[in-house]
């Protein structure tokens, strides 16, 4: 591992925590992952101390060690004792957990995506909605729907929840330009995801967006995401299944 030790000018670049209502230990791993997804701080660069970033952010050193504790347990940073803490290499963040992005995943085929915003709203959690992303009744989220398009045939449809405390700016974005999922996984590291895979019929509605007839049958794929303890994201992806197929790839273990 290459010693990159911190230096004056890249430490001066952080500074004291504002008023927010996630926790500070959160606020201080958002800073953090958004040093490392911006290149200034790079793979195996020593960051600042303990003690350092507590003089640098205000905050005390058990918030400090719980936020550097749990980027080393989601792979962004590698702790040596009696060294210091490292970012970790790119690859150790991918093979964490790996979401695909449907806009990428299309201009790799060299065809063309586009997207079309249906419901982009502020709403207040249900008892439904509650459970789902796992929040007091009436918490605030953001629900968007988004039609996503091949070539301009539409191929999947994503209704999605976010956490309003953790993506407060979630519902200014142009979700023409970038993708929910993309944006999202630059704003907070992914530490679990659920993914579960259903056979189903579109309601009216959805076959309308789809442009697909009531009995065509899809794919629908419900993905949770989390960071730390807390929900980010709640999404439902609906493909069509003439249209669309999923594909993965896993390491063979010793168990079938």
């Amino acid at each position: 591992m290459t010693n990159r030790v911190s230096n004056p000018q890249q430490q001066a670049e952080l500074s004291p925590l504002h008023d927010s209502p996630l926790p500070l230990y959160e606020q201080v791993k958002q800073l953090i992952i958004k040093k490392i997804q911006d290149g200034i701080w790079p793979a195996n660069y020593k960051i600042p101390s303990e003690m350092e970033l507590v003089k640098l952010l205000g905050c005390s050193r058990m918030t400090i060690n719980r936020a550097l504790r749990e980027l080393t347990e989601q792979r962004f940073l590698t702790r040596i004792q009696g060294v210091g803490s490292f970012v970790a290499e790119r690859q150790s963040e991918a093979a964490l957990f790996q979401i695909d992005n449907i806009a990428k995943e299309i201009e790799s085929r060299n065809h063309r995506h586009r997207s079309e915003i249906i419901l982009l709203e502020q709403i207040r959690a249900n008892k439904e909605q509650c459970l789902q992303m796992q929040v007091a009744i009436g918490q605030k989220l953001y629900h968007s729907i988004l039609v996503h398009f091949e070539n301009d045939i539409p191929v999947q449809l994503e209704d999605r929840l976010v956490n309003a405390a953790l993506i407060p700016n979630y519902i200014q974005q142009d979700f023409t330009q970038i993708t929910p999922n993309d944006y999202l996984v630059k704003r907070v590291p992914i530490s679990q995801g659920e993914h579960i895979v259903e056979a189903i019929l579109a309601n009216a509605k959805e076959c309308k967006w789809l442009e697909i007839s009531k009995t065509e049958p899809c794919l629908l794929l419900k993905r949770r995401t989390w960071t730390g303890e807390h929900i980010v994201s709640s999404a439902r992806l609906i493909y069509p299944g003439s249209r669309y197929y999923l594909k993965g790839k896993f390491t063979p273990t010793t168990r079938y």
